[in-house]
């Protein structure tokens, strides 16, 4: 088969990749994205699934793309237009409560709840805020890398340290004291100790198991539940919302910009191998057997495929594969679109409203969500499961017909492989019917209003997307998984074991969701290796 030279390969046009890809080029490199399928995107896509309705397909709203990464690609430029949910969360309550949050919205909400809580949540937010805000600082920038020996590697790394440490003098002592204990506790027992109200609780605890496959009272999931708060819209920090067109609007605005400046996108190219030779990656084999030479190749692959199944074995340290093996994937989540001939009515706030453009969390306690982990682990899949129902049709009318509606349905929590053998392509209608029903048991008459439905077990996003175990942040949020150890020290910098290999994906730091980051700062590695190579 013939065969390309360009400066780099990029495995993937999920939006790292391409967010990758356009930095490079804009640098003046020459480079080349390969697909496994047939568009642009990764599990960013918007696609239609039933005729007249398109949504997004895995990932579904926005926060986490990075400001800094809309400006320098200048996506708006490129079609990608991004509007505020009106209120910005909605969770009824099974004896007709419900806590609604938003500007102008929360304090109120929760008064009606508890006093104490409504004394308590600005305080409580607040501090996730000005812990957030320093955070923010590490997004765009690669954590301390440990190195062996002592060496440039080791002084560059000691000044990387160093500014590290100068960030996170922001805070004060209590904030640091505050910072450790989202590391390392569960987010569960933090909420107990300021929180009275369960629905006030759940509001925070969800954060805490989104894509986590997780009890809120696990160690931990502290963390998890910060993540969610480095978020941003239109320059509104902690604020959600929708890109109009679907998440798709992202990832084809991402690869606009990536064109533009000369970058070529190869779709329905799955790559068979990582070429090896003399210790370094030179380039990619595809399953049709092409050969795509490069001095640089970036992974935007979760790591443990790329180095359990694109990498050959004996490139590696067996160290190296041994661990590598074990890293850690699974979300819990079940995924689902529907498509609706009216909008839901739920009892606990009947009536149209701007809660329908909410995240509407079917979750109305910690200990709710504490059962939902432990049936799945137990039965493969929540009795009483967690479901966020987001109707982006409410804001965006490109994405169904006059009158009708379009609903995603996150659902958690189910188990990434279930037990006893079982497969999920035998279960999975029977578990949508689950996640439909109990929606309906907070929305009477919302099963009835289904005309259509497009469901992804975990078995389904690893199939389609790649997302091992169906999880969508390339590896659990997990302590051991994070800043200097994702996806292993010494292998922070977004630098693989071999030389000229990177990663770009949501498996190297700043984790999951779509921001964009580890697209920009591994650029930034290959752009410094280049520099240096050829100075």
């Amino acid at each position: 088969m013939s065969n390309h030279e360009v400066d780099v390969v990029i495995i993937g046009a999920g939006h790292n990749g391409l967010t990758c890809a356009a930095y490079l080029a804009m640098a003046g490199l020459k480079v080349k994205v390969v697909e496994r399928r047939k568009v642009v995107g990764g599990a960013a896509v918007t696609e239609e699934f039933c005729p007249g309705f398109r949504n997004s397909v895995a990932a579904y709203t926005v926060s986490l793309l990075n400001p800094q990464i809309i400006s320098d690609l200048k996506l708006a430029d490129h079609g990608l237009k991004i509007v505020e949910r009106r209120a910005q969360n909605f969770l009824p309550a099974p004896d007709g409560n419900y806590l609604l949050t938003g500007e102008g919205r929360t304090q109120q909400s929760v008064a009606k709840l508890s006093q104490r809580d409504a004394a308590t949540i600005g305080v409580f937010s607040g501090e996730l805020e000005a812990i957030a805000d320093v955070l923010r600082q590490f997004v765009l920038r690669a954590p301390p890398n440990l190195v062996e020996g002592f060496g440039l590697g080791a002084v560059s790394e000691a000044f990387n340290a160093l500014g590290t440490a100068n960030i996170l003098r922001r805070l004060s002592l209590e904030q640091q004291r505050n910072l450790l204990d989202l590391f390392t506790r569960s987010a569960g027992e933090m909420l107990d100790e300021r929180f009275e109200n369960d629905l006030v609780k759940a509001l925070f605890g969800f954060d805490a198991i989104v894509g986590n496959y997780a009890s809120p009272y696990a160690a931990g999931s502290a963390y998890v539940m910060l993540h969610h708060a480095f978020g941003e819209v239109n320059g509104k920090k902690g604020v959600w919302g929708h890109a109009i067109g679907g998440m798709g609007a992202i990832t084809q605005a991402m690869a606009r910009a990536a064109r533009g400046h000369g970058v070529e996108i190869e779709t329905d190219a799955p790559v068979r191998e990582v070429i090896v030779e003399k210790d370094r990656a030179t380039g990619v084999i595809l399953d049709n057997g092409e050969t795509v030479r490069a001095k640089y190749v970036v992974s935007n692959v979760n790591p443990k495929l790329l180095y359990t199944r694109l990498v050959p074995e004996g490139a590696l340290a067996s160290e190296f594969r041994t661990r590598i093996a074990r890293w850690q994937n699974g979300s819990g989540t079940f995924r689902m679109n529907v498509a609706l001939d009216t909008l839901p009515s739920f009892t606990a706030l009947p009536d149209p409203g701007d809660h329908l453009t909410a995240g509407i969390i079917i979750a109305p306690g910690l200990g709710y969500m504490d059962r939902a982990w432990r049936d799945a682990r137990e039965f493969g899949w929540s009795r009483a499961p967690v479901v966020e129902v987001l109707i982006p049709s409410t804001l965006d009318d490109s994405l169904s017909p006059p009158g009708q509606h379009v609903a995603s349905l996150f659902c958690q929590h189910v188990a990434p492989q279930l037990p006893d053998g079982k497969s999920w392509d035998d279960h999975r209608e029977e578990v949508a019917d689950l996640m439909i029903a109990t929606v309906d048991t907070y929305a009477p008459g919302f099963a009835g209003s289904v005309v259509g439905r497009q469901i992804l077990s975990p078995l389904d996003l690893e199939r389609q997307f790649g997302l091992l175990g169906g999880d969508i942040f390339h590896g659990a949020l997990t302590l051991n998984q994070l800043f200097s150890a994702r996806p292993m020290l010494g292998h922070a910098d977004y630098r693989g074991p071999l030389r000229g290999l990177y990663h770009c994906g949501s498996g190297a730091h700043p984790g999951g969701g779509v921001t964009g980051a580890p697209g920009h700062n591994a650029a930034r590695a290959v752009l410094a290796d280049h520099r240096a190579l050829f100075a």
